[in-house]
């Protein structure tokens, strides 16, 4: 089959690689109908991340058709359209019993490289090395999805496929981002970051009824999204001190809520660095939310990161008070809500989907996606 391989620093390639195969009794084979690219897969391709070599295939967010199922798995059959949760859980240990998938036990093929770097292993994610997953991910033709009953959800007929693939992994970010925050009924909440990420992130907090909510960023094309299409009130940061102007819009107090949606993904290497040598990552934004939030309020950590930071505000969050939190998606317990809402469209996600190019225009999409090029927020492959 055709996948796209990566191919060394900021190099992609679309190559012809072994069809996948059923390798457990709960796993299947879903032909992939939409695969979009990722902030979380930009510094795979920058080669910023250990353990990622040359031919493995990229891609975490998609959707798809059943072509055939493991003799374990029961919720899906053949010719089903699903929708598969970006993170590989397994659904029996104990964090997954708890409804945290994100830090799974047994999602992912490289535990002690994940002990080493954190201490523990987490959840796997398609598409990445092993540490992070080690499954092939979903800019191919064909997809291995492992644990198919956990991570895998029927879409509802009335749901298109550029809605429904960002139920995948952007939808449940953004929605986790508004759980982490607590956001309810008349919070003034802050995201920085105007990607898909950021937007979804923005949507959910206004469902949860945030009295105000706005989106920090540079550039205008998105923030026109974000007033158009989210509802939500745009802040470019390059025209505006924007802690003064939060504060301005908040009472004077500052947003209840900082949602980080930002990431690692613009910043210098250092990842996995801390413990496997090399430097810490600047956390720019994250910076500008601890100290835009109010006394007592809480920053959300939504970027991706995998190593160390440098220059982080500490003493800022121990003289305001703040609480911190972060997690990646635990996507297995929210894809069905989210899809329920999509079908009810009260969740709009298509015009995240500005680019549509075949599979075989990869390293054009990513070109795309990683300049910020054309207007571009997502670029969705069909193979």
């Amino acid at each position: 089959m055709r996948a796209l391989c990566w191919e060394g620093a900021d190099a992609l390639a679309v190559r012809q690689v072994p069809d996948p195969e059923l390798r457990n009794a709960q796993d299947m084979i879903v032909r992939v109908r939409r695969s979009a690219t990722c902030g979380a897969d930009l510094p795979l391709l920058a080669g910023r991340i250990p353990y990622l070599a040359a031919g493995d295939v990229l891609g975490h967010e998609f959707l798809g058709e059943v072509v055939e199922v493991g003799p374990e798995v029961r919720r899906h059959r053949v010719a089903d359209r699903v929708v598969v949760c970006a993170g590989v859980a397994c659904g029996a240990c104990w964090f997954c019993r708890q409804g945290l998938f994100a830090w799974c036990d047994n999602g992912t093929t490289g535990a002690a490289a994940a002990e080493t770097a954190w201490g523990q292993p987490t959840a796997g994610c398609f598409g990445h090395p092993g540490p992070l997953g080690g499954f092939a991910g979903s800019h191919a033709e064909y997809v291995r999805v492992p644990y198919a009953d956990v991570g895998a959800f029927t879409v509802p007929d009335e749901v298109s496929d550029d809605r429904a693939v960002f139920a995948s992994d952007a939808a449940p970010t953004g929605w986790l981002g508004t759980e982490l925050g607590e956001v309810t009924r008349g919070d003034v909440v802050a995201v920085w970051g105007a990607g898909a990420v950021g937007q979804l992130t923005a949507g959910a907090a206004l469902l949860r009824g945030a009295d105000r909510v706005i989106v920090v960023d540079g550039h205008d094309d998105r923030l026109r999204m974000v007033e158009r299409h989210v509802g939500a009130e745009p802040l470019n940061y390059r025209y505006v001190d924007v802690t003064a102007e939060l504060r301005e819009r908040s009472g004077g107090r500052g947003p209840d809520v900082c949602v980080e949606a930002v990431g690692m993904a613009a910043e210098p290497p250092g990842l996995l660095a801390g413990r496997l040598g090399g430097g810490a990552d600047r956390p720019l934004a994250l910076r500008e939310a601890v100290h835009a939030c109010r006394k007592g309020g809480t920053v959300v950590v939504l970027g991706t990161w995998t190593g160390f930071v440098d220059t982080f505000p500490l003493g800022a969050v121990m003289n305001k008070g703040l609480t911190v939190r972060s997690a990646r998606q635990h996507g297995q317990r929210w894809i069905p809500m989210l899809l329920d809402r999509m079908a009810r469209d009260e969740l709009r996600t298509e015009h995240l989907a500005t680019h549509h190019l075949p599979l075989e225009r990869g390293p054009d999409g990513y070109a795309l996606f990683r300049d910020r090029a054309d207007g571009c927020i997502r670029a969705v492959f069909s193979p």
